[in-house]
């Protein structure tokens, strides 16, 4: 399952150090290294969006990934919250 971040994290710093900017096509994973690229795809629509890993998370459970609002708006309506998701790293 994918989410994305609300906007009290625009303009924090994120694990990797950056600000965080929610009309970026970034993303958060627990393990992935920092600037691995992956491509997440909606797995009711097949609608993908390409993004890069700069922070830690998501922490809430069966969440795999968590999308800045654009990244996230790629994919799914932002009124649906979450969507269920296939990642896939990209060399």
């Amino acid at each position: 399952m994918a989410s994305f971040y609300g906007a009290k994290f625009q303009s924090r710093t994120t694990a990797s150090g950056e600000i965080f900017n929610n009309n970026l096509m970034t993303a958060a994973h627990r393990t992935l290294p920092f600037g691995t690229q992956v491509i997440v795809t909606n797995l009711h629509n097949d609608k993908s969006v390409k993004v890069r890993i700069n922070d830690r998370g998501p922490y809430i459970k069966n969440r795999i990934i968590d999308l800045t609002k654009a990244a996230f708006s790629k994919i799914e309506n932002l009124n649906q919250g979450i969507t269920k998701v296939g990642i896939m790293v990209v060399d």
